[in-house]
């Protein structure tokens, strides 16, 4: 079941979809519209006090870009570590990796989905 986000972190996701990274731009557009595998994923979705940068919902599914700001962040592991506590995997890039082979990025995104979908597992114990 959903839970409603606090209106200023909706808010925050909303003004994060009208200006996006050029890397987050990017990958969206290989992403929306189902072009990636006929999947369905979001952008920039307020969850547990955090901002996702896409996720699939159905396969438990969060994909993230990380800036040289995020290198070694402890923040970010201990968000992954209490979202995968809900069932949540995070597949993490860097933005090089998504300037210099958003093919490479799209293929293991698509293949990470794959599998988390033919897992009976997944979606049972998503706490969304």
């Amino acid at each position: 079941m959903r839970q409603r986000q606090p209106p200023r972190l909706r808010g925050f996701a909303r003004d994060m979809r009208k200006d996006p990274t050029d890397t987050e731009s990017e990958l969206w557009q290989a992403l929306r519209g189902r072009r990636l595998g006929n999947l369905r994923f979001r952008r920039q979705v307020p969850l547990s006090g955090y901002i996702l940068d896409f996720v699939r919902f159905e396969a438990a599914l969060i994909v993230e870009l990380d800036g040289s700001q995020h290198l070694g962040s402890e923040a970010d592991a201990r968000r992954d570590a209490m979202l995968a506590g809900r069932g949540l995997m995070t597949l993490r890039f860097e933005n090089d990796d998504v300037t210099d082979d958003i093919d490479a990025v799209s293929a293991k995104i698509l293949a990470a989905a794959k599998l988390r979908l033919a897992s009976p597992l997944v979606g049972e114990d998503v706490k969304t």
